[in-house]
């Protein structure tokens, strides 16, 4: 989930200036119509691919694994919060030593 929301403030972090350069250079009405294109298009509509994709790859991991059903796993992040690691379908962080039920 980190990498998405890096990317969203990198492209965050192009769009502002470059809507700030291209505001100079055409009328003021036009200008808004872009800027709403250009966040959306940019900034918003690839954040909420990247998560649902997130999403749909950690559900089928999260089913299968011991850590979902732990009182140390955020589902939100999909982390074990006691050793602040991912869990996959190859790796527990502790190997079911911590489990403890929700």
């Amino acid at each position: 989930m980190g990498d998405i929301v890096f990317w969203t403030i990198l492209r965050i972090a192009f769009v502002i200036p470059a809507l700030w350069i291209l505001k100079s250079h055409i009328d003021e009405e036009l200008w808004w119509l872009i800027a709403i294109a250009a966040v959306y298009m940019i900034i918003i509509h690839p954040a909420i691919i990247a998560k649902r994709k997130f999403e749909s790859k950690t559900k089928s991991i999260a089913d299968s694994i011991i850590c979902s059903s732990c009182k140390h796993f955020d589902e939100s992040a999909f982390l074990c919060m006691k050793h602040d690691k991912h869990p996959t379908e190859d790796f527990i962080p502790c190997e079911g030593l911590h489990w403890e039920p929700k």
